[in-house]
């Protein structure tokens, strides 16, 4: 298990399965698969890619959909099972020997064909909760090449309340060849988000206009203007723009680091 002390606005990861991988820190060059001009310019891109956690399947497996049914295989059982709902392998029991008597029985299951046509649910082997007021995104990994044959779907769920397995479900995408889901490919990122972010005040707190107040075209003109008719330009003042920021402020009070304090975003 994965428990150090949640501190707000902290993630904590409980791992039941005991070989699923742990998450891992999104990297802000998508594992290495970034060009090295985005990686080196575009933190717009790169701090994308970094947000978060990579979470994976706890084993080695092949889908195939054939368009009607699902079926899955892993290991060397040497055949495809049909998918209904199916726990990984052996947990059951293990699951019984450490669950409380009230719990016992009831190990979520690790694959399970939804009634959508060609649509799985994947269970990663954890459990998150969140600090209050924080939920998480699951949705495909940020900037990193697709998993062939799969799609997930993104959701966000309030794990500051609702404490259960961290699924992901995916559409699959390619009929009549397998899908193969490997332990040490990243099957989804999981992204904190403040509540308020995704809010309906937050939300509906927008606004069209069709012409820019003076500090408006102020800005623009230090955005865009300057910078191109300057010769000396350099590249990346963006990016190392927001480095600088990233380091001089803190992101939860508003205030520069050094003026007081705030609990530094943790996983386990």
């Amino acid at each position: 298990m994965i428990s150090p002390a949640i501190s707000a606005p902290g993630v904590r990861f409980h791992r039941l399965i005991s070989t699923a991988p742990p998450p891992v820190r999104a990297d802000r060059s998508a594992a290495g698969t970034l060009p090295t001009r985005a990686t080196r310019y575009c933190d717009a891109v790169t701090s994308a890619a970094g947000f978060g956690w990579h979470v994976f399947s706890p084993m080695d497996l092949s889908l195939y959909w054939d368009g009607e049914a699902v079926f899955w295989t892993y290991g060397d059982i040497g055949e495809w099972l049909p998918l209904g709902a199916a726990q990984f392998p052996h947990f059951a029991a293990n699951f019984d020997g450490f669950a409380p008597p009230e719990a016992q029985g009831c190990s979520p299951p690790f694959l399970t064909a939804l009634p959508e046509p060609g649509v799985v649910q994947i269970w990663t082997g954890l459990i998150a909760r969140t600090a209050p007021g924080w939920s998480l995104l699951i949705r495909g990994p940020a900037n990193l090449p697709p998993v062939p044959g799969v799609s997930p779907y993104e959701g966000i769920v309030e794990t500051d309340r609702w404490f259960g397995p961290l699924f992901i479900n995916l559409r699959l995408t390619r009929t009549h060849a397998p899908i193969s889901l490997n332990i040490d490919t990243p099957l989804a990122q999981i992204q904190p988000l403040p509540r308020a972010a995704y809010a309906e005040q937050t939300l509906d707190a927008t606004s069209l206009l069709d012409t820019l107040a003076p500090e408006d075209w102020a800005d623009y003109v230090d955005t865009i203007v300057r910078p191109n008719d300057d010769p000396d330009r350099r590249q990346g003042s963006y990016a190392v723009a927001a480095r600088k920021r990233r380091r001089g402020e803190c992101p939860f009070s508003g205030a520069r680091v050094g003026a007081g304090t705030a609990a530094p975003l943790l996983a386990g």
